[in-house]
């Protein structure tokens, strides 16, 4: 069996995996951390909070963590899917296993996150408790300020954020094994004296497998939280439906009486309201939202203009460059070849 003699170390090239774990906890908010079978560490935590700087770092509380990463990696598998799951501290983490012919060899943690909903956690499972109250009251003192500082999220967010991880590490795995396997062929070949195929080594199937979980990816991440997503929050509370609606609805279009609608206010009351709370109108802060929007999905997709349009709820590829050039001075397509050069 392929998995006996790998472990996630031979899968993962773990110098490039950390700076792109980097780049992904940059991306979606999240912090992540790469664990093998055992529940230890095997890269630097990406994007790691405050919070759980304070808590890892704690000697009586760090042994919780610990198990929370081992259990939650354990529930993955059971699952054969990413797990979604609240920590000892009610805070949401991730674990998506990487898994070998049926063989458990690590996972990607992800989380540090509070709910913009919290009853949206009502079905989530708190993978670990401490009957130790008095441990955890004394600790929170110097905890709390580092809690209001975590990212908050929707559940929707969330689960994006786990699929897309899930993907990844899939395409990873399979082009670690092909490469094995070309190794191990060559070295067979080498001692027989023999040449193997080219469908030998790289059959179509997984070739044809590896770019559909390309383009899976590509189309999961243009629907995330972009590195513009740092959610705004209203002085005026009646005003932040609105805010969440366009946060959480990027690939629409949504007409100011909609969102006018949404908090229960006039056209007009409306306008004046959110001219206020932001220092523009709501067409021009919507304009310009979503071509932060673009510039994120132009520097971390292969997405074409015309699909980053659509996604983003622009009528026509055209009115979208033509808006791109007004708040950028030049078009999509250089901007991308010149952050990509």
């Amino acid at each position: 069996m392929i998995g006996e003699h790998l472990g996630i170390q031979k899968i993962f090239d773990l110098q490039k995996w950390e700076r792109l774990q980097d780049s992904l906890a940059s991306v979606t908010k999240l912090a992540i951390l790469t664990v093998d079978y055992k529940g230890n560490a095997v890269t630097d935590h990406s994007g790691c909070q405050s919070f759980c700087k304070a808590v890892r770092q704690d000697q009586d509380l760090l042994p919780y963590c610990q198990k929370c990463d081992s259990r939650g990696g354990l529930e993955a598998v059971r699952s054969n899917k990413p797990y979604i799951y609240l920590c000892h501290y009610n805070i949401i983490d991730i674990a998506v296993p990487v898994i070998i012919d049926d063989k458990y060899i690590g996972a990607v943690m992800a989380g540090q996150v509070r709910l913009s909903d919290p009853s949206g956690s009502a079905e989530l499972e708190q993978i670990l408790t401490s009957k130790n109250k008095k441990l955890y009251d004394e600790k929170w003192e110097k905890l709390k300020d580092h809690y209001a500082d975590l990212p908050v999220m929707s559940y929707e967010e969330i689960l994006k954020i786990s699929e897309m991880l899930s993907l990844l590490c899939s395409y990873i795995v399979e082009e670690a094994l092909n490469k094995n396997l070309l190794a191990d062929l060559f070295e067979q070949a080498s001692a027989s004296g023999t040449s193997p195929r080219l469908s030998d080594i790289l059959p179509g199937y997984a070739m044809q497998n590896l770019e559909s979980a390309r383009k899976e990816m590509t189309h999961i991440l243009a629907a995330l939280p972009t590195g513009s997503d740092s959610r705004e929050r209203c002085a005026n509370a009646v005003l932040q439906p609105a805010f969440d609606y366009l946060y959480t609805h990027k690939s629409e279009s949504v007409p100011l009486k909609k969102m006018a609608d949404l908090c229960h206010l006039s056209p007009s009351y409306f306008s004046r309201l959110f001219a206020k709370e932001t220092g523009e109108s709501y067409s021009g802060y919507t304009a310009r939202l979503k071509i932060e929007w673009a510039k994120t999905l132009l520097e971390n997709t292969d997405l074409p203009i015309a699909r980053i349009s659509g996604e983003l709820g622009f009528n026509e590829p055209g009115y979208f460059i033509k808006t791109f050039k007004k708040y950028e001075n030049i078009t999509p397509a250089v901007y991308r070849k010149y952050y990509k050069s």
